[in-house]
């Protein structure tokens, strides 16, 4: 066959060929079928001595980023759930790792009011972002071209810096300077062009980043209205009580686009899943099947699969088509604070308050 030889080959007879055909191009797997065949879990990482509150996949599949109440980052391969390095340098909790797309660097923030960038290879820190009168960062996310990342803290504000340079590119404040309550958690969407946010009473604000940093709209979210409630300052830390004025039953606890960009999902303390169709936020969807607050939500990159994760201890597995529930993961035995998908999405990583973080495969029990 003339296109398999060169000028400078013998050529075979015309019925054999001595090159085989190129194989077909791998089909790439319905991840809602492959989660659907069956679910195991495949390798527990153990090393935390308290709570771990994030989990992070990086790009090349190869590793596993957690941190937590311990103050360590610790970077673990996955293969052989050996741990790595552990990278030191924050004094408090760590809330949020994330990797940014390219894998060169790792992003964690921390209650000690500080953003660290580490080079995960080598364990070595690269920046460190903070703001004079920030407070406690609990939720940080990479806009898709890796060039902007974004944090909710408990503060009002969200800052957005560069990644690159760790220069504070913008401080997005909404319309009414009165609202006071905590951006506690944020996620860019797909194109870069949005990003929402959700704060500690459950409302969820839509902002257009570049070029306005403007608050295009505020939506009730999970907020419900109490008739009882008159005061203005549910969810301040009040001084004198020790503790918060209300207990704040619709904090948001994560948000996510779907890959598409056509919907925002997010979960919340009142243990409900909600989906809002994107520009309007309208609601067009709610889940409920865990027993407590939604604390992590992840899609699969394909699109197809909703994963939710609760301080029931339980990971929740939904179509995300149709709404309905596909497997519930019982192995950890405290909170689940964090999941993540493996690049491909046949592994799911998940890091709970009982110090292990824990990987899940899919497909049928005879795979691999």
């Amino acid at each position: 066959m003339s296109e398999h030889t060169s000028h400078t080959q013998t050529v075979p007879s015309p019925s054999v060929s001595t090159v085989p055909p190129p194989s077909p191009p791998a089909e790439p797997v319905n991840l809602l079928d492959h989660w659907k065949a069956g679910c195991r879990e495949v390798r527990t990482f153990r090393g935390h001595t308290h709570g771990i509150w994030t989990v992070a996949y990086s790009p090349d599949g190869q590793t596993l980023a957690s941190g937590g109440v311990d103050r360590l980052v610790r970077i673990w391969d996955i293969e052989t759930g050996r741990l790595l390095r552990s990278l030191r340098g924050h004094t408090q909790d760590i809330r949020v790792a994330l990797f940014t797309p390219d894998g060169q660097a790792l992003a964690t923030g921390s209650d000690d009011r500080t953003i660290r960038l580490w080079n995960p290879q080598t364990g070595e820190p690269k920046k460190l972002l903070f703001t004079r009168y920030d407070h406690n960062v609990v939720s940080l996310s990479i806009s898709p071209d890796g060039l902007m990342m974004a944090r909710g803290a408990y503060n009002k504000d969200i800052k957005i810096w560069e990644v690159t340079t760790g220069t504070e590119l913008m401080t997005l404040l909404g319309k009414d300077q009165y609202d006071n309550h905590w951006s506690v958690c944020v996620a860019f969407s797909p194109d870069g062009v949005h990003l929402a946010s959700g704060n500690d009473i459950g409302k969820i604000k839509l902002w257009e980043v570049l070029p306005s940093g403007e608050e295009k709209l505020t939506i009730a979210g999970h907020w419900k209205d109490d008739e009882e409630d008159t005061t203005e300052t549910r969810g301040y830390y009040i001084i004198d009580e020790g503790s918060f004025q209300k207990p704040m039953d619709y904090w948001i606890g994560a948000l996510t686009f779907t890959p598409d960009g056509k919907y925002l999902i997010s979960g919340s303390r009142d243990t409900t899943i909600k989906f809002f169709e994107m520009p309007t936020l309208n609601e067009v969807r709610m889940l409920k099947g865990h027993a407590a607050w939604v604390r992590a939500l992840t899609i699969s990159p394909d699109g197809r699969v909703l994963v939710s994760a609760s301080d029931d201890n339980t990971i929740k597995m939904w179509d995300l088509a149709t709404g309905r529930p596909v497997r519930t993961l019982k192995g950890h035995t405290g909170p689940i604070r964090s999941i993540a998908f493996s690049p491909d999405g046949r592994r799911l990583a998940s890091g709970s308050w009982d110090r292990t973080v824990k990987l899940w495969e899919g497909g049928t029990e005879t795979e691999g």
